[in-house]
């Protein structure tokens, strides 16, 4: 089977279709999948390292309320959709997947133009415009979380899966992983992150932490900054003189599978994919919602996590820092919670996401 990928920009589409093509590669070695995106640097970052072949189309944001933006957008989905054309001519894929943001949308469009049957996924709660459309001629809608499923017109194609994550999350040796990246087998690791970009939020909480357990025995924080403030965290800091052994500051945490696995308290976004990610790990989490997202989609997906007893969400307002630090320190003081949270978290990841959507478009693609 011949198979296109598309969706991009970010880790939450990017990833999420790669787990989807390692699916089909793992059911069946000679199937021949390709990725289509805009060729943003995360995209080109990500995609080839990961066994992929990258083919890059046009298209650019939605900017619907300027006017003039919007006829640059449209020029350029065109002039995307027809390269897109041309990639699909000479592949001749059976099947479209696309996990959306607007580098779908030309290929997408292409597909539709050429009868070729294409599957969305939605990872979060509330659908993004690029899926809500696409969805309209979609074979199959799948979605991450059920709560999306009244925010789409056709309701015919729809079908749960839970959000896919790669098999390297799953079954992990948290000993061996320690053991890997040169963590005490006995520390209580803390991991806090926020996205490939960061946050401002995320950033303040994890300085916070850091500066609690620097140089502390039986503690190591894991501290992923974001590309776009590392340079001058990393910079403060360093004048400042601040380098204790055990906490470990990065821009990108790129190994995220070895240090899920290794870590004991997450504290982060919840996005989509980091909450995914997260239950497949099975770790207890802090979740921070974004503020900035619609229809606080964010804070919906934390919730079907802290329902089931796996995280505790810190709303982004007030002292976050301290409120995140207080509840850091109770699970410290009991252990014991750390792991019922654990359990609690892997019991509502989407163990099953890439068998449904592989068996659904396997079943329905003809």
């Amino acid at each position: 089977m011949k198979i296109v990928l598309t969706g991009g920009c970010t880790g939450g589409h990017i990833y999420p279709a790669l787990a989807i093509g390692d699916k089909f590669r793992a059911e069946d070695p000679s199937s021949e999948v390709i990725y289509v995106a805009k060729g943003e640097d995360l995209e080109r970052q990500i995609i080839p390292a990961h066994g992929y072949e990258l083919l890059e189309v046009d298209s650019t944001w939605f900017e619907r309320s300027d006017p003039a933006r919007m006829l640059v957008t449209l020029r350029r989905t065109m002039n995307g959709r027809r390269s897109a054309i041309k990639i699909m001519k000479k592949f001749r894929p059976d099947a479209v997947i696309s996990t959306g943001s607007f580098v779908s949308v030309p290929v997408v469009l292409a597909a539709n133009r050429l009868g070729i049957p294409v599957y969305i996924h939605e990872q979060n709660g509330f659908p993004g415009i690029s899926n809500r459309i696409a969805a309209m001629k979609a074979r199959k809608v799948f979605l991450g979380f059920e709560s999306a499923r009244e925010h789409f017109k056709r309701q015919d194609n729809i079908v749960y899966s839970g959000n896919p994550v790669r098999a390297e999350f799953d079954g992990r040796d948290k000993a061996a992983d320690r053991e890997a990246l040169g963590i005490p087998a006995d520390d209580l690791v803390i991991l806090v992150f926020g996205g490939s970009l960061g946050s401002e939020t995320t950033n303040m909480v994890g300085e916070t932490i850091a500066r609690e357990y620097a140089g502390r025995p039986g503690y190591t924080v894991i501290w992923g900054t974001g590309k776009e403030y590392y340079e001058e965290i990393s910079a403060r800091l360093k004048e400042e003189g601040f380098a204790p052994d055990n906490v470990r500051i990065s821009a990108y945490i790129s190994d995220m599978p070895a240090q899920l696995s290794a870590c004991d308290i997450i504290v982060s976004r919840s996005g989509a994919l980091s909450t995914a990610e997260t239950t497949m790990a099975g770790r207890a989490a802090i979740f921070i919602p974004s503020p900035n997202v619609t229809a606080d989609h964010q804070y919906y997906n934390a919730k079907a996590v802290a329902d089931a007893g796996g995280a505790v969400i810190v709303r982004e307002s007030g002292d976050v820092a301290g409120r995140v630090l207080s509840i850091v320190r109770e699970l410290d003081a009991d252990r014991g919670m750390i792991k019922t949270m654990s359990e609690k978290s892997r019991s509502v990841a989407p163990v099953d996401a890439t068998d449904i959507i592989y068996r659904t478009v396997m079943e329905t693609y003809r």
